[in-house]
Formats: structure tokens, sequence, C-alpha cells
């Protein structure tokens, strides 16, 4: 038997049937790991089809050392995971220990400086990167434990790896969408535990912003303050939704109290989807899709 610390549920997993474990060179892996959940896809790089995809909730945890164990016992207890000959493997952290900085002024020796600004570093236990999105002129630098990181980097040697931030992820696809938008709605990402807030017009981001939420009343407060910054009207004004809420949920219903114009968002056009993938719905993961629009 598991132990309690080392707990956790899978929750969907599809296998398009062109999936084959034979030819995982010619995949990439997109791995997304929070604190309390844990999704992974596999994309075929011919063309950009999404082929597997897994998503977990992990147990609650009391340190970062229960996580580590979870994390590994997944890992181990795992068909493909281990796998050291993957095309590339990207790997997106999910943390409030990150900040956005203007590539014109990015110092990459001044990385820890930066992220000093907007997050507390424990540099003995914590090991500081940056990314920069596709896209835009932007540098996000986030903290991720050195075990981890070093974990990680041990099991993907023989790979090329690169790592990167959920908010990196999200700012990427939301720009990517707005391109073929004719309005500039609001975004939204509700994650299980936090609130993304976006603004972007014609490909360039106009505002981010990632919020904890502890209660119903604290998403109305953060997309009314984020509405009022940018001169958005909440009754004309269109929200896209995207994130772990249903078209029939009391968080919907809700939402539309306070923001009537609110549409849910649809899935990037960056990958492929085969009917399978029909049962998850288009508004769900549209960060991890997102992932795979970032490159090192």
């Amino acid at each position: 038997m598991q132990p309690p610390f080392a707990q956790y549920k899978l929750i969907k997993k599809i296998k398009d049937d062109r999936f084959d474990e034979e030819s995982l060179h010619q995949y990439r892996l997109l791995i997304q790991l929070g604190v309390r959940d844990f999704q992974i896809a596999v994309v075929a790089a011919s063309d950009h089809r999404l082929l597997f995809f897994e998503d977990y909730i992990l147990a609650d945890l009391h340190t970062h050392q229960e996580l580590m164990q979870l994390v590994k016992t997944l890992f181990e207890e795992h068909s493909i995971l281990q796998a050291g000959f993957w095309m590339e493997v990207k790997v997106s952290i999910k943390n409030n220990k990150f900040v956005q900085v203007p590539a014109a002024v990015f110092q990459s020796d001044k990385a820890l400086d930066y992220l000093k600004f907007n997050a507390r570093v424990d540099t003995t236990a914590e090991t500081v990167l940056f990314c920069q999105n596709t896209t835009q002129d932007i540098v996000t630098v986030f903290a991720i434990q050195s075990d981890l990181y070093e974990w990680l980097c041990g099991i993907y040697k023989n790979t090329k790896l690169n790592f990167f931030h959920q908010s990196a992820a999200l700012i990427e696809g939301v720009s990517v969408y707005s391109n073929k938008l004719s309005n500039s709605p609001l975004y939204l990402y509700v994650d299980r535990f936090k609130l993304h807030v976006l603004s972007a017009q014609k490909g360039k981001l106009i505002y981010y912003n990632q919020f904890v939420i502890s209660q119903f009343s604290d998403y109305v407060k953060y997309i009314m303050l984020a509405m009022n910054g940018l001169k958005m009207d909440q009754q004309t004004s269109e929200v896209l939704l995207w994130g772990y809420i249903g078209k029939k949920s009391p968080h919907y219903t809700e939402f539309v109290k306070y923001i009537r114009n609110v549409n849910f968002g649809t899935r990037p056009e960056n990958l492929g989807f085969g009917y399978m993938f029909d049962e998850v719905q288009e508004h769900h993961f549209f960060d991890l899709y997102s992932l795979d629009l970032l490159s090192a």
C-alpha cells in the first residue's frame, strides 16, 4: 500500500489510436506540474496532433519532500514518463514565484534580482530559471525547487529538455488566440486554485496577472479590478473563459450575474485533436496546450 504522502488520482486519460510507444523519438512530451495537480500530453512532431493526455489530482501535501516522493512514485509507476528518448520534453511549472521582465532590459545575470521583486527565493533550495515568449518581448523569470529540477534533468539528460512557467504559456496562448479576433475581450483562465486575467489585442499582450482564490467573491473582485483598470464595461465588454469551470456549474451561473457577456474560449489552433478528445470540454487545459507554442 502506498503511504499517504504518495497518493495521486488519475482524473482523465485519452490515447489516440495513432499513438505508438515505439515512436517516442518522434514526439514532444509536455509536462505541467503544480502543487495539487499534474498533466502530461504527447504531441506528434510531424503534424502537431495530440496523441496522449492525462490529468491527475495530487494529494493535499504539507512539504516539498512529500511532493517529490509523490512525483517520483508517479513517474516510477508510469509506462512512458521515464523514457529518455523523446524528441523534446517541455516542463511547465505552476507556482507563485515568477516575474515578467521586458526582454529589452533583461540581463541573465540579474535574473535572481528581478525575481526578488516579486517573491522570496531560497537560493539554497531553489534554482532560478527564465524563458522568453515566442511572440512577445517578455522574459519570465521563475523559481523551481532545485532537487526537482536536477531530478528531471537526470531523467531527460539524453533529450532536448526545456523548462517554462505556466504564466508564459498562458501569455503565449492568449496572444496567439487574440490574432484571430476583431474585438479585445478580457481573457480569464480559472485554474484549480488560482485565477489568471489577461488582455491582448491583435497578438500584443496588454495585461497579465495571477490571483490566489480563497472564496468565490474573490473571482468577482479581481475581475472587476482588472476591468476597471482596462476601462472595460462589465455589462458590454466580452469575457472569454477557460479552465476548470463547467458550463452549467454554480460558479458560471454566478459569473454571469456580474459580467453579462461571458463566453467560453476554444482550443488553441496550434494542435490537432482526434475525435476521442471530444469528451474533453474545449475550454479545458488551455495552459497545457499553449505550452507547445513555447520554444527555447
